[in-house]
């Protein structure tokens, strides 16, 4: 069963050396992606920034609606959807930032939100191009 995920929770894709090199403790949840235990967004940002890499947030929000309950099952789903949109962006982080329960006309449905996020090294985001380039590197290196 995948790991609970909540308002905060980060995604990142699976690289090698990111858990050495950041000390980061990870649990696998969709494909190549994990989420990032014990951390938030800011806690995560600062221990990026003492490593010396750079940790971007994307402003775009991604959101995705379901009908039903509020679940895990459901906001696993849910997550895989957004992950699906995100994908040709080549980013290599996600932050949940919103997961709300409403009714309307009695019908429960649920809205998740999250932005891209992007580790690099360089100060200024790399474009499409390279970030595709890194994470081949990284999915080769990985095997």
């Amino acid at each position: 069963m995948p790991p609970t995920v909540q308002v905060g929770t980060i995604l990142m894709k699976e690289w090698p050396r990111m858990t050495e090199l950041l000390g980061l403790e990870n649990e696998p949840y969709a494909g190549n992606w994990s989420t990032v235990t014990a951390l938030d967004g800011f806690a995560l940002e600062r221990k990026i920034h003492a490593a010396g890499w750079n940790f971007f947030f994307m402003a775009a929000e991604v959101k995705v609606m379901f009908f039903g309950a509020l679940g895990a099952k459901k906001i696993h789903n849910a997550l895989r959807r957004i992950l699906a949109k995100v994908k040709l962006q080549d980013f290599n982080g996600l932050e949940v930032t919103g997961i709300v329960a409403k009714r309307f006309l009695g019908v429960p449905y649920v809205t998740v939100s999250a932005h891209s996020r992007h580790v690099q090294q360089s100060c200024h985001l790399d474009g499409a191009e390279a970030r595709r380039r890194s994470q081949g590197t990284a999915d080769w290196a990985r095997g």
